[in-house]
């Protein structure tokens, strides 16, 4: 089939990203936006933008029937969902398919499968893949507690339909089980609407390891090996980087062979992420797959040279794979910042402001993957992430200096970031030892946030005073003052 105009059913930093891909294949390009949304780098690189209505702006990125109405009068043969909003939603997949577009991803089917914890779970189980010991609601909701209990502590409760961390419960004790079920059903309905629940074994300082893998839905799979992302807050990750330090070159080939292997037995098509829980005794088991492009995908790109977008077009065109696993090498190591607008000193409150000077770090080695443009505002709309900073260096220690640098480069003013705090994380001596865990930032919270000399800060300030631009427009005198001439009281 033929792809000849993709419609990003998206915002921000992704669908800039997926934007300049799509175009550098020759592909005509539109975007949507909001009438209350600022603009961003999208709307001014892409051919067209399509406004699109709602009560809220996050409403109007969740209406299936408007975007595919869209998508069918501008003439899009296909449309890319990015990750977030509808990247996941086996409804909308189904929409376009009726409506004769292309969904740059994998099957309705298939979404629905893994996009279901305790099916996906049982799928992968069934065919002989490693899982934390557990307990499924659905199995018999009358003995779930009994169940529960017999799994042993510490519990780990997850919703079936959950995601992104919400109604997520540790258990440490077997008083607190029954009350943090009823917790954990209230919050999935809340959510996701679907209270069912199911518990496993939770991981004493794991690790969370996951695999990018790609497929054509023709029976081959590839994978584009592994991502670290145990730098964690609430469960949502802001450092990512590979390859992973935890990793034997042995324990590299068999937890990248196991995620090939699942997105084989549902004949993946597209680009998906496998995720595992890493134990630290070297053990590791199936998390969750996400049907989507990730977040953290751009650290995969730069260790080995493939822009995964433009195979995912490829293949949502018809095509085959055209790689084998031998043609996927590891080069260096690369690391990925979440830009935030957040302050991390007030417990991470969302920020909210004029950009009033946007200067992005450059230089070998670093790609900025940026949403916002200088002269914007930051609302509450939205998720806080403006940007992705990314970096690669020769190995691990180059690329975390060379992170560092660039976080440190990184002016933002106007509105409050979490720059520092994702410098302060890179310099912590257990980061660049690579001996972390996902409980690593609530361990060293005091230290992560704790007040003192924030180089990133004082590097911005100086960068603001450079700029003739601002200066020019801070010291300004008023209009009204001016006119006093030399009017003294």
């Amino acid at each position: 089939m033929t792809i000849s105009k993709l419609l990003v059913a998206n915002r921000g930093e992704i669908a800039a990203r997926v934007v300049r891909t799509a175009r550098a294949r020759g592909l005509a390009t539109a975007v949507l936006r909001h009438a209350f949304e600022q603009e961003g780098p999208a709307h001014l690189i892409a051919d067209e933008v399509v406004t699109i209505k709602g009560a809220t702006p996050v409403a109007a990125y969740l209406d299936i029937a408007q975007i595919v109405a869209a998508a069918r009068r501008i003439g899009a043969d296909a449309v890319h969902p990015g990750y977030g909003f509808l990247a996941e939603n086996a409804g909308f997949v189904r929409a376009l398919d009726a409506a004769g577009i292309v969904f740059v991803g994998p099957t309705g089917d298939v979404i629905d499968l893994m996009g279901d914890k305790v099916r996906a779970r049982r799928f992968v189980e069934e065919r002989g893949f490693p899982v934390a010991p557990s307990a499924i609601e659905d199995d018999d909701p009358a003995t779930f507690v009994e169940r529960a209990r017999a799994v042993g502590y510490p519990l780990l409760i997850k919703p079936s339909a959950g995601g992104g961390g919400k109604g997520m419960r540790i258990v440490r004790e077997a008083a607190r089980l029954e009350a943090e079920i009823e917790t954990a059903r209230r919050e999935g309905e809340r959510y996701f609407g679907d209270g069912r629940l199911f518990v496993e074994r939770y991981i004493e300082r794991p690790r969370h390891i996951e695999v990018q893998v790609m497929g054509d839905g023709q029976g081959n799979v590839v994978h584009f090996w592994e991502r670290e992302c145990s730098i964690q807050r609430r469960f949502q990750k802001i450092i990512e980087e590979t390859p992973s330090p935890a990793l034997s070159p042995e324990q590299r080939q068999d937890i990248c062979k196991t995620a090939a292997g699942i997105a084989r037995a549902v004949n993946y098509r597209g680009a998906g992420t496998v995720e595992f829980i890493y134990a630290p005794d070297g053990a590791f088991y199936f998390l969750e797959m996400n049907t989507r492009l990730q977040v953290e995908h751009p650290v995969t790109e730069m260790v080995t040279g493939f822009d995964l977008v433009a195979e995912q077009l490829r293949i949502a065109a018809g095509e085959p794979l055209g790689l084998q696993q031998d043609d996927i090498g590891q080069t260096g190591h690369s690391i990925e910042l979440r830009i935030c607008a957040e302050d991390a000193a007030a417990d991470f409150r969302p920020a909210i402001g004029d950009i009033l000077l946007l200067d992005e770090p450059q230089g070998e080695g670093i790609r900025v993957d940026s949403g916002i443009l200088d002269g914007g505002k930051v609302t509450a709309d939205f998720d806080p992430m403006l940007s992705k900073l990314i970096v690669h260096g020769a190995d691990r220690a180059q690329a975390i200096a060379r992170a560092r640098e660039a976080v440190q480069n990184y002016v933002i003013l106007g509105v409050t970031t979490n720059t520092g705090y994702l410098d302060a994380i890179l310099a912590h001596p257990d980061f660049a030892s690579g001996e972390v865990s996902t409980g690593f930032l609530a361990e060293q919270a005091d230290v992560l946030t704790a007040p003192g000399e924030d180089v990133s800060t004082l590097l911005m300030a100086a960068a603001a005073l450079s700029d003739e631009r601002l200066v020019a427009e801070v010291m300004q005198i008023p209009e009204m003052h001016r006119r006093m001439g030399g009017w003294r009281n």
